[in-house]
């Protein structure tokens, strides 16, 4: 029996896997979500040796099942390939008290590699699946690592054009050097006078607007999406919290079927909510805690039941965590209330016209899943330097909240559950920061600070920022928040 994909917001709304992936975002707003999950064997004694792309077909055959076996082969082969600089994939590394999951051994170093890799071979394989005619263009709006994973993945597929959107003075100097130098003549990188909340607004407007939608479709044009809207994004991130788990069983660490907590540093909350789906097929998952930056909405959300995004935007130095608007956060909620499309449509529009809603009469055992807290910029630096001169490991800042979050949890409650952070990029993305955080060294420029971050680490700088210096800019266009609709009708010749 092929799974329902249903949108969030309309019980009548549903379509397979395959068409949710096409579409990204339900018209109606919502966000394709499962409401019933796959039924699987996760036996750890098989999986414990299974390598990433197995472990990957047995996750994405079960979510993904109007896909067939072929496909999802083809699909898989193609996206853990060389790109990824370990055999691994991703990494489970033992350090002084945790397990660090290295999440960013693709080819632009942040865990967006991990899905963007296969989206556009599932994007693609499910095109020519329905027979779709029509070019799709991604639209995307970025806090910093999905536009460059989501273009390289994309960049030069054919039948397919990308446009991203980033805040102009909302990431680091190394992930906008890595955008604005992307290759592809399909790609397209904007720069908004504005925060990420902006950006992923109006591309949600711009989704949700049907006379677009009608103009698109004459000149044989269609939306979707790369980001974690899409549940081609969300699906593939599944696959590394059992891929960890196997791997703690394979070295002894733990017991199968002993249960193991997650850290994850949550911003637009598809990486967590990912943790949460694999607990659902049986993962053995103990606690799941949500570390936020100084942008704290879901850390009061998880504390109170209230979701209030009216207060002040903190750019911060953990950039891909600074959102107030947390999209993926919509299907947990719909989730916690027992999968009502009508109930969550009600609190979205309770969020978008009162900039908050009260969640009530919800499921508390799912709510009870979740621990929650955030970390300041100040103990995100001394988390840095902390783990740094306790295991010799070097976090980036956004790995950093997740790790000091988790210090905080296990210090306030006492539970000694093994744990693994979910360490989402490299501390060559944030070189200025880590430096600073180890060394106490400011002042440096990102280049000069990537060299002294090579000195201390004796890591190898990855490939993917070695050249960003000499690397030729090729976009160049920067827009006000609500000129970026203009800006797509331009690319698109509307």
């Amino acid at each position: 029996m092929t799974l329902v994909y249903q949108s969030t917001r309309d019980a009548n709304n549903t379509v397979t896997a395959s068409q949710a992936i096409l579409q990204g975002l339900a018209t109606d707003g919502g966000l394709f979500t499962p409401i019933s999950y796959p039924q699987l064997e996760l036996d750890f004694t098989k999986l414990k040796d299974a390598s990433y792309q197995e472990v990957a077909k047995l996750i994405l055959s079960a979510f993904l099942d109007d896909f067939t076996d072929q496909e999802l082969d083809d699909c898989i082969n193609n996206a853990y390939d060389s790109k990824f600089d370990t055999l691994e994939i991703a990494p489970l590394v033992k350090l002084n008290g945790q397990y660090n999951l290295e999440l960013f051994h693709g080819a632009t170093i942040a865990f967006k590699d991990m899905a963007l890799s296969i989206l556009p071979h599932l994007m693609t394989t499910a095109a020519k699946k329905h027979g779709l005619k029509n070019k799709i263009v991604i639209l995307t709006a970025t806090s910093g690592d999905t536009g460059k994973a989501a273009m390289a993945g994309f960049a030069d597929v054919p039948g397919t054009e990308i446009i991203v959107f980033y805040p102009k003075d909302g990431v680091s100097k190394v992930q906008e050097l890595q955008m604005i130098t992307q290759t592809g003549d399909n790609t397209h990188v904007v720069a908004i006078e504005g925060n990420f909340d902006d950006a992923q607004t109006n591309v949600k407007s711009m989704f949700n607007d049907a006379a677009l939608r009608e103009r698109l479709a004459t000149h044989q044009l269609q939306f979707s999406s790369a980001n974690s809207m899409n549940i081609g994004r969300l699906v593939p991130q599944i696959v590394y919290y059992v891929y960890a788990y196997a791997q703690l069983v394979k070295t002894g660490q733990i017991q199968a079927g002993e249960a193991v907590n997650f850290a994850v540093p949550t911003g637009n909350f598809g990486n967590i909510l990912a943790a949460y789906y694999a607990k659902q097929i049986g993962l053995p998952v103990g606690k799941l805690i949500c570390a936020s930056n100084e942008n704290n909405v879901l850390t009061d959300f998880f504390k109170t039941q209230v979701y209030d995004k009216k207060r002040s935007f903190k750019v911060t130095s953990s950039p891909s965590m600074d959102i107030l608007v947390s999209s993926n956060l919509e299907r947990l909620i719909f989730h916690l209330l027992g999968n009502s499309a009508e109930k969550t449509a009600d609190l979205m529009k309770s969020l978008n016209q009162h900039g908050q809603y009260e969640l009530t009469d919800f499921d508390p055992a799912i709510l009870e899943l979740f621990a929650a807290e955030y970390a300041t910029e100040v103990e995100t630096a001394a988390e840095i330097k902390r783990v740094y001169e306790a295991s010799d490991y070097i976090e980036d800042p956004h790995t950093a909240v997740a790790s000091a979050v988790y210090q905080k949890y296990r210090t306030a409650t006492g539970d000694e559950t093994t744990t693994v952070i979910a360490s989402t990029a490299s501390p060559y993305k944030f070189p200025v920061v880590a430096v600073e955080a180890v060394m106490g060294q400011s002042g440096l420029s990102d280049f000069e600070a990537l060299t002294k971050l090579h000195e201390i680490s004796g890591v190898a700088v990855p490939s993917a920022v070695a050249n960003l210096e000499t690397a030729q800019v090729r976009h160049k266009t920067t827009v006000a928040a609500d000129q970026m609709q203009a800006a797509v009708e331009s690319y698109l010749g509307l």
